[in-house]
């Protein structure tokens, strides 16, 4: 019984290879991962405009146009008081508290002459163009 046991600990030498280990899984990891929350967050502006598209669908049914660049997605939501008044709006015709942002929390951009329109979100930059995770996004 008058032996002394002998606590072991992990060496720092251990500790650091645990940590190189580790920081290079993350480097090989990390990217794919990071590539992947990029894709959903263009999956998710894409779908977004899909659903604003559909409801600006419903806005021109029921009023021969859609709304124009000086009205905007707001048109949505509540009766234009602006530009060419609709006679017919029987909105608000998206289902939503406030006008959805895109995934990076920025307006998606819209123009329309009332007879066509562009819907587009400008991706992760927020800049017009770019490439790559930067690239705009625009509705089909």
């Amino acid at each position: 019984m008058g032996a002394h046991q002998r606590q072991r600990g992990f060496s720092f030498i251990e500790i650091m290879i645990v940590i190189v280990l580790m920081a290079g899984i993350a480097a090989f990891v990390g990217p794919a991962l990071f590539s992947k929350l990029d894709d959903a967050k263009v999956d998710q502006a894409k779908i977004q405009m899909k659903s604003l598209a559909g409801s600006l669908e419903l806005y021109r049914l029921d009023n021969s146009r859609y709304p124009d660049s000086e009205q905007g997605l707001a048109a949505l939501m509540a009766k234009p008081s602006l530009g060419r008044i609709p006679e017919s709006w029987r909105g608000p015709y998206l289902n939503a508290k406030s006008l959805p942002k895109d995934p990076w929390e920025r307006d998606y951009v819209y123009n329309s002459d009332g007879s066509n329109f562009d819907l587009m979100s400008l991706g992760a930059d927020g800049e017009p163009g770019g490439q790559d995770r930067d690239q705009d996004i625009a509705h089909q």
